[in-house]
């Protein structure tokens, strides 16, 4: 029925007219264009925005062939496109010259959403911090004596951050087991994947200040999905003193889509309650709920192996974003920080191999008579997520899936 009227959206779709994530696409020859998902068809925004008579800033935003001078211009715009697209996509008015603007999903190339700035990755689940701090540091606290005061995290690199369906070339480094004399040089041994959540910057901030918990909302944008591959055995080697380097840098995989906040709003929840006092910057006791209830899925080489609750993470992204910017450094138009592995409570919501398997001592079963305790060459990972929308409706994140390459 989608293919004969684009604006019906399919039963049990999850990019309905409560979500409207914003992408990047081309069809074949032609540019790149910003793309809203809207049911099994892509809406070009620039095109739409031209067809119904739009001028001025606005239309030029959307005719960008990428996201980022809709990102710079601030909250006031993003709720003006917001208003204009869920107009164009469902008021009756606008359909006869919207359609042609409509193009089905399956004919189009997904591109990287937008240009990454900085990117930096945080250590926010207190479930998968104590899993790693048990497997690590055995008869030990699980958690560093910092943990539970600040959001930890690392500067990562933006220039490997790529769009999900980019194949991940295996790593190499040095690696040396706890029983190796010296370290040797290879491919990665260990081969992990994290699922996460990513903020999306939009309004940027000056040097020398600071972004307040209450101010979140102004400047980040959107979320997307991300895997934060990780290399175990590399980064086992060279993380002390200085923490995470190549074991990181090689590739971090994020979805073509970028949910905006406000279609998120049936999903804030409170975050789980906290044992520790925060320092002011970070108490947000009496702000609102900046928790998310997005509900994550892993799946390898097509089996479900986790579902990770981004409801169970300790610090919130408001907090992530104050303590990033506490020191202050400045925000860019387009930075990224990502969540860290989110992980639940049960073995069934790790957000990790390391956690699912235990360091590789329990392997995956993966139900065709093969196991895993870490990725092997030709393995695909694929991670979807839903929120709760209006009505009982669920919005989707879309997915970020990546398949491992042999190192060259």
């Amino acid at each position: 029925m989608s293919a004969v009227n684009p604006f019906a959206v399919p039963e049990g779709s999850l990019f309905g007219p409560d979500n409207l994530p914003y992408g990047v696409f081309s069809t074949p020859g032609g540019p790149r264009r910003l793309g809203v998902a809207y049911g099994d068809h892509v809406l070009d925004v620039g095109a739409a925005a031209r067809a119904t008579g739009v001028a001025g800033e606005l239309a030029g935003l959307l005719e960008a062939p990428a996201l980022n001078p809709l990102l710079a211009a601030g909250r006031p715009a993003w709720r003006q496109a917001r208003t204009a697209i869920t107009g164009w996509l469902t008021e009756q008015e606008h359909r006869a010259a919207v359609a042609p603007s409509m193009i089905p999903r399956a004919e189009v190339r997904l591109h990287l959403p937008f240009e990454v700035a900085d990117y930096v990755d945080f250590y926010a689940s207190e479930h998968h911090a104590s899993n790693l701090g048990r497997i690590f540091r055995p008869g030990s606290e699980p958690l560093t004596p910092n943990w539970k005061h600040l959001p930890i995290g690392y500067h990562g690199r933006s220039g490997t951050v790529v769009v999900s369906g980019t194949p991940v070339v295996r790593p190499c480094g040095q690696r040396k087991a706890p029983a190796d004399p010296a370290p040797d040089y290879g491919p990665s041994r260990r081969l992990d994947i994290e699922a996460e959540l990513g903020f999306v910057v939009g309004t940027p901030s000056p040097m020398g200040s600071r972004v307040a918990l209450h101010d979140a909302d102004r400047h980040v944008f959107g979320v997307c999905l991300v895997n934060d591959w990780s290399a175990r055995d590399l980064q086992a080697w060279e993380y002390v003193p200085l923490g995470p380097f190549l074991g990181k840098s090689f590739a971090t995989s994020v979805s073509p889509w970028v949910v905006p906040l406000d279609a998120l709003a049936h999903a804030r929840t409170e975050p789980p309650a906290r044992d520790t006092e925060p320092l002011p910057y970070l108490d947000d006791r009496a702000a609102q709920p900046y928790g998310l209830d997005i509900t994550l899925e892993v799946r390898l080489n097509g089996r479900l192996v986790s579902r990770p609750p981004f409801a169970a993470m300790y610090w919130t992204y408001a907090q992530m974003l104050a303590h990033m910017t506490v020191n202050g450094a400045s925000l860019r138009t387009g930075d990224l920080f990502a969540s860290g592995t989110i992980s639940g409570p049960e073995r069934d919501t790790r957000g990790a191999l390391i956690e699912l398997t235990w360091n590789g001592e329990d392997p995956l079963d993966l139900g065709d008579g093969t196991a895993r305790a870490f990725l092997e060459d030709g393995d695909e990972v694929t991670i979807t997520a839903s929120a709760p929308g209006p009505a009982g409706a669920r919005i989707g994140l879309g997915e970020v899936t990546g398949t491992i390459a042999p190192s060259h």
